[in-house]
């Protein structure tokens, strides 16, 4: 559980008690224990004149709307004190980071078993976007992890995915199988008829090449939802 964040101060961090400042409240109690506002103090370094890290870190969560957003989205956020482009740089690299981080573990898994394998790498990659991406995870005969790809942006339905352009991503990435996803920037993970429709169509295409659809997962505000499980795939 983090330790109470001190209270915000006028001063300058390092005139602050050294137990309230967070890079050594960090070292003190570990990085779980700081709040966001005091994760991204720490991160960025330095606040501005008359403005603290700490305080450059609470206004930045707010102008945005949550940390997940912030970090989503650091390329696009506007001006705010404090925040100019090498800071806006570290928030950028440090997602995009973590991002690799997931990858490796799934890349290193000797097959994905179930939706859960894929999930949390999916989730991360694409839960804070503030418009619908569709991807997909391109799998060998083993169903070891190939490579990620976007391949459509807009509203996901019949129109603006194209089921030629899949299949076409599939064989340049020598896939035998593949995992789709697409997010709900709503947060509302339950698929609507045209989700599930563009998946049985899909599915029918990808057979054709002898490609399987292993699954196709939902991702919003808790765990994703996956037709496979529902049973919602179709036949293929």
């Amino acid at each position: 559980m983090p330790v109470a964040t001190p209270a915000y101060r006028s001063q300058p961090i390092r005139s602050w008690a050294a137990h309230e400042r967070p890079r050594e409240r960090l070292y003190a109690h570990g990085a779980a224990a700081l709040s966001d506002a005091e994760l991204l103090a720490v991160l960025l370094g330095s606040g501005s004149a008359g403005s603290d890290a700490v305080a450059t870190g609470r206004a930045l969560l707010s102008r945005a709307g949550s940390l997940g957003r912030l970090l989503a989205e650091a390329a696009e956020m506007p001006p705010v004190s404090g925040f100019g482009p090498v800071k806006r740089a570290r928030l950028i690299v440090t997602l995009e980071l973590a991002r690799r981080a997931l990858g490796e573990g799934l890349i290193d898994l000797p097959r994905i078993e179930s939706p859960r394998d894929s999930a949390q790498y999916l989730r991360a990659r694409m839960v804070h976007l503030r418009h619908e991406v569709f991807a997909c995870l391109f799998l060998d005969t083993r169903h070891r992890v190939l490579a990620y790809e976007e391949l459509f942006r807009g509203t996901i339905d019949g129109a603006s995915v194209y089921p030629r352009e899949v299949v076409r991503a599939c064989l340049r990435h020598h896939a035998s199988a593949v995992i789709l996803a697409h997010n709900h920037p709503s947060g509302v993970a339950e698929p609507s008829a045209a989700d599930v429709e563009i998946t049985r169509t899909l599915v029918d295409a990808l057979a054709l090449m002898d490609i399987r659809v292993l699954d196709h997962l939902i991702i919003g505000h808790g765990q994703p939802v996956s037709l496979a499980e529902r049973g919602q795939l179709g036949q293929g």
